[in-house]
């Protein structure tokens, strides 16, 4: 049997941390954008809220289901035994403290974005100065930069799990797959080609 660590979902999920740097960068531009109306903790609180509460809450109530990417997901009912053994990795504990300290770490991010932003208004000085529609747009790009973060730090959990570990996991039941996450997008029955079982033949 193939490793569980051939999963190409996987590592699709965590190649989109490549991702991060861009949405944080314009999030940066974003917070440029007009003089500031509120107090900088208002802001800064309205931009935390919106781009990071949701992402959060769902990582700590029902996870992204992995199985799924760019508006399409992968039918439960075609999950092998395999991919229901990740989900339960997906959905423990560990993954919930990962989810706490991406988010902090991703609120400390935000304030050196905000503190840095005055030195790149130059390059936001040929965009409307709405200050209002700077920080929804701010607000959008922090929470597409916390998607990105904070689904591959979950699936880094997943590929750093050793095979003994792996192989003692009971693959999660079928019926709790939509109770316990959250599936997104379109539900096919494939996304992505299988790759080849490994068989292991006697000399």
């Amino acid at each position: 049997m193939r490793s569980f660590r051939s999963e190409p979902i996987l590592w699709i999920h965590v190649a989109g941390l490549a991702t991060l740097p861009i949405f944080l960068l314009l999030c940066l531009l974003f917070l440029s954008v007009g003089e500031p109306l509120l107090p900088v903790w208002m802001e800064l609180l309205l931009v935390a809220a919106t781009g990071l509460i949701p992402l959060l809450w769902m990582q700590l109530r029902r996870p992204f289901y992995i199985f799924a990417i760019l508006g399409i997901a992968l039918k439960p009912e075609n999950l092998t035994e395999q991919q229901r053994k990740i989900l339960c990795l997906i959905n423990t504990k560990l993954n919930r403290v990962l989810a706490l300290l991406s988010a902090i770490l991703s609120i400390f991010v935000l304030w050196q974005l905000y503190q840095a932003a005055p030195l790149v208004v130059n390059m936001t000085s040929q965009l409307p100065q709405w200050r209002i529609l700077g920080l929804a747009l701010a607000a959008l790009t922090f929470l597409a930069s916390n998607l990105f973060l904070q689904i591959p730090v979950s699936v880094a959990r997943v590929l750093v799990t050793n095979d003994t570990e792996f192989a003692a996991i009971e693959p999660l039941p079928l019926e709790k797959i939509n109770q316990d996450f959250t599936i997104l997008g379109v539900r096919v029955n494939k996304i992505l080609p299988q790759l080849p079982v490994e068989v292991k033949t006697e000399e």
